[in-house]
């Protein structure tokens, strides 16, 4: 039952650990991307720039949603590299919720509400960016933009095919 009493956790959820699986989800793509000799701007959150950190653009609503401006992958990047590339938020997502899990089972950290909540989101990162769909703006999820990749199904809001 949700109560008063879970209102902090309600908001330390959406207003820190969300916006830390999306900062990390975004990592791996501009990992990959930077890889295979990509040019990437990460955008986190919505609305208008706050301010940049290198690559990264910080938007006003933070806290909501985030993606890859993809300028490049390199001229000779490869289906393979391609695909890494897509993939690579939700791989980092894994790994993430692997070293914490981790890190609780050899007792370095202490299971909490914070680790538990991180790892629900990351769950859900990996759930829906993998589902292969064209989302209503006409880009597709990071599922669907491998599959195009498998198939050489050519699509305009990502990088060249």
């Amino acid at each position: 039952m949700f109560g008063f009493n879970d209102l902090w956790k309600f908001f330390l959820s959406f207003f820190l650990v969300l916006p830390m699986v999306t900062i990390i989800h975004e990592m791996g793509h501009y990992f990959f991307a930077k890889v295979f000799g990509g040019k990437v701007i990460v955008h986190i959150g919505t609305g208008n720039v706050l301010f940049n950190i290198g690559s990264i653009r910080i938007r006003k609503l933070y806290f909501y949603d985030g993606w890859c401006e993809y300028i490049s992958l390199g001229k000779k990047a490869t289906k393979p590299e391609k695909i890494l590339v897509y993939l690579g938020g939700s791989i980092f997502n894994i790994l993430s919720i692997l070293i914490l899990n981790t890190l609780i089972l050899n007792g370095v950290l202490e299971p909490s509400i914070f680790f538990y909540q991180f790892t629900y989101f990351s769950f859900y990162f990996i759930f829906f960016s993998l589902f292969p769909i064209n989302h209503l703006n006409g880009c597709p999820s990071d599922g669907m933009a491998a599959l195009n990749i498998l198939t050489n199904k050519r699509f305009d809001k990502n990088p060249t095919n």
